[in-house]
């Protein structure tokens, strides 16, 4: 057995004099098969845990990339205290790291009293140090240490998440004016919905829309894992003309009162039907109809057009506080395609027939993270 997860490492204070027995220590755990539906149950009832901290997600990111993964939990009297899913990934070209479930955008530990939260994070630091990787990172719309100056941040994501009504009339009305037009020239081309069994018509045109980016794709299996893993808190959503020509497709997470479109692309005749424009209109609709409250329209790097597309749509973004502690390394990570030293692979990228890009790239983006 690991050395990090050995018995108990965290007593209670004795108890006041009475009947009340006392607490019993905390302990540190891998999360094992049999764990599953406990840990899940845990997430589903800590108000600060999100989608991405499901168990789920362990079998998803290994089956998907081949990654590593350490899912720990902190118990007492048999009762989950904590949680601390954990990947590491390991590139030639883009580090060695240590954190947050790669692909998900928040992740980092979760428990509802500060000396589990202590525990999770010694065993990370641990396991940091006994893997020798560059930073540990985790991922939180806010900062997990405010006062640790070991625990370094730096503005480079943000996060869109606005409150919708039942009332579509309402929620329409809340868009801005030039993207309302745009919304409203897709209801008038006759666009339409079909929620999808299957990832097929999605994947071509997510494939299709971030070869056109540069970006290496992801592996279809990976789709379709989420799509089965999560089951109906994972909706694939296809939109079509008149005549069934595939214009857009997004896969979207539903959690609590949320919904997340979370992976998503268009056709080229997108553009000329505001497909995109009225792909999230139909997800909101459908959303709101399902009781979500809601719309977290995900993560966008600074200065790129996913970030202005969303402030477009009145969405006001939120800095997302990334946290990173450093030990092999020097300087915080910088992989992401806003990055000059990546400016050359991207046009390469772009210019590869699609065939090859996408036979290609689930042997890069796995490093990616």
């Amino acid at each position: 057995m690991n050395s990090i997860i050995e018995a108990a490492v965290v007593k209670r204070a004795a108890p006041a004099a009475g009947p009340t027995p006392a607490a019993g220590p905390l302990t540190l755990h891998l999360m094992q098969p049999q764990d599953r539906s406990r840990w899940d149950a845990f997430v589903r009832a800590c108000p600060e845990a999100t989608f991405f901290h499901l168990s789920g997600w362990q079998q998803v990111i290994e089956a998907s990339f081949g990654i590593k993964t350490w899912f720990y939990f902190v118990e007492q009297d048999g009762q989950i205290q904590g949680v601390l899913p954990l990947a590491e990934i390991k590139s030639r070209l883009f580090g060695h790291s240590l954190g947050a479930m790669p692909f998900c955008v928040y992740g980092g530990p979760v428990a509802i009293n500060e000396a589990a939260r202590s525990l999770l994070d010694q065993a990370a630091h641990e396991l940091a140090q006994k893997l020798g990787v560059g930073h540990l990172e985790y991922r939180g719309m806010r900062r997990f240490h405010p006062e640790d100056a070991s625990w370094h941040t730096k503005e480079l994501y943000v996060t869109f998440r606005k409150e919708i009504s039942s009332d579509d009339e309402e929620n329409l009305n809340a868009i801005p004016r030039k993207q309302r037009a745009m919304v409203r020239k897709g209801i008038k081309l006759g666009l339409k919905d079909v929620v999808e069994d299957n990832v097929d018509r999605m994947f071509e045109a997510y494939a299709h829309s971030v070869h056109r980016l540069g970006t290496p794709v992801f592996p279809k299996k990976y789709f379709a894992l989420l799509q089965k893993t999560f089951g109906d808190e994972c909706e694939v959503r296809t939109i079509l003309t008149e005549k069934d020509e595939l214009v857009g497709s997004v896969l979207s997470f539903y959690w609590r009162d949320e919904v997340v479109p979370y992976y998503g692309g268009g056709m080229d005749i997108a553009r000329n039907v505001a497909g995109n424009d009225f792909m999230y209109w139909n997800l909101m609709q459908a959303a709101a109809a399902r009781g979500c409250r809601i719309f977290d329209f995900g993560r966008s790097k600074l200065g790129t057009g996913a970030y202005d597309f969303k402030k477009n749509w009145g969405f006001t973004a939120e800095h997302l506080p990334y946290e990173y502690k450093l030990y092999g390394a020097t300087a915080l990570p910088d992989n992401n395609p806003l990055n000059p030293k990546y400016q050359l692979f991207i046009k390469m990228w772009k210019k590869l027939p699609l065939p090859v890009a996408n036979f290609m790239g689930p042997y890069i983006v796995r490093n990616l993270g």
